[in-house]
């Protein structure tokens, strides 16, 4: 999250700090605003990731661009009860985006200052929260909000020098603000969460018609898949949220590893604070990813299966629509073999008739064939001349085609 270190701190000190999301329309209004604190005729690069400068009036800051939003720490010097914060918060909120997390950080030099201060800063003393951090440093917080809705964070330096006080303190708050980022899948998980009940229950009903012979293919094909149009879009809804909390953990546990919390006493201590918070959240948004994995697979399985039920039925189909044809096709083959004998027939008969007209008209000579003959021969003669010449038609016909 952050790309530089603070500037040195010393004690007694006062740190505001914000972080927002910062949607994409609200960009050019946050360089506008930056820029002018920064006494620039120009709003901010919108390239730019981090500037130091100081507020109208002096105070120190620091901002960062994030991918989701940004980050403003502001840097006092001096213990809060002597500082004037009211034109400090105003410029703070007039910072454009959404506040996920605002905290107020108190620095005072001792354990002994820090529990002289203790009770005027209300803490919860059942969610107290205190771990040495750093080696010799100390931190107390409830990690509830306080006046003006920020949260609390008190830190006894105890000797350390300005850069490691810079560090530590800078690594604590990054460690709350990737806990809370990583919460922000959190609320569209649960609202999902119904819905996919809802899409387990439908894919297991279109599961149970599958085995029912009456149902139909298309119908159940069509219902899987506007199932998995469904699926696809929650996780679509989801999927960079679910990376985020993934990525914005680990971030959590590197932090953890880097401030190296010892626990205090009786004292709840930091580690078994970031777990209890942040743990089962973790959890939930990965078992929501491995139930979107399993739907969205379910669902691909079971349209594999209807596709290859279609496919065969539909090629049954074909083939017994192929076998329908073959035999129609053989049915006209012989029926236009019966068509040509018959037409052989006819032809011949025609054509002895027309010889038989011919022959009545010529007188029979002694020793010659009789008319009777003669038509008795032609017959054969008529009928397979009237078979080559049908035949030699149809192979001409037959070569035209192919």
């Amino acid at each position: 999250m952050h790309l530089r270190r603070w500037p040195p701190l010393n004690a007694p000190a006062y740190l505001l700090q914000n972080l927002r999301i910062v949607a994409p329309e609200e960009r050019d209004a946050e360089n506008e605003l930056v820029g002018r604190w920064l006494d620039s005729s120009a709003p901010l690069d919108p390239t730019c990731r981090h500037v130091s400068g100081s507020l109208p009036g002096g105070t120190p800051f620091t901002w960062e661009r994030h991918t989701e939003g940004s980050t403003i720490t502001v840097f006092h010097d001096g213990a809060p009860e002597k500082l004037a914060l009211d034109d400090t918060l105003r410029k703070l909120d007039s910072l454009p985006g959404k506040v996920l997390r605002a905290t107020e950080i108190i620095l005072v030099a001792s354990e002994r200052d820090a529990h002289s201060i203790l009770p005027g800063l209300k803490f919860n003393d059942g969610e107290l929260v205190s771990s040495q951090i750093g080696g010799a440093m100390r931190f107390w917080s409830d990690f509830r909000l306080h006046e003006r809705r920020y949260g609390r964070v008190l830190v006894a330096t105890c000797g350390a020098e300005a850069g490691t006080i810079s560090r530590i303190v800078q690594q604590l708050q990054e460690l709350g603000n990737y806990r809370n980022l990583a919460l922000l899948a959190l609320p569209t998980v649960r609202r999902q969460w119904a819905e996919l009940d809802g899409a387990e229950a439908e894919l297991g009903r279109i599961a149970e018609r599958v085995s029912d012979p009456a149902t139909n293919d298309d119908d159940l094909l069509e219902g899987v898949s506007e199932l998995s149009l469904n699926i696809a879009n929650l996780t679509n809804e989801v999927g960079y949220r679910l990376d985020a909390t993934r990525a914005y953990a680990e971030l959590v546990s590197e932090r953890l590893e880097d401030l190296a919390p010892e626990p205090i006493g009786n004292h709840q201590s930091l580690t078994s604070f970031t777990r209890r918070r942040l743990m089962p959240a973790v959890r939930t948004c990965a078992a929501h990813r491995d139930r979107l994995l399993i739907l969205s697979q379910r669902a691909a399985n079971l349209t594999a299966l209807l596709r290859a039920r279609v496919e065969t039925r539909i090629e049954n189909q074909n083939a017994r629509l192929l076998g329908s044809m073959e035999r129609t096709s053989q049915r006209q083959m012989r029926l236009q073999q019966l068509v040509e004998g018959l037409s052989i027939f006819a032809l011949a008969y025609y054509g002895v008739g027309l010889l038989g007209y011919v022959l009545d008209a010529m007188d029979e000579h002694q020793g010659l064939p009789t008319h009777a003959m003669i038509k008795a021969w032609a017959v054969p003669v008529f009928m397979a001349t009237i078979w080559l010449g049908i035949h030699a038609v149809k192979r001409r016909i037959l070569a035209d085609d192919g």
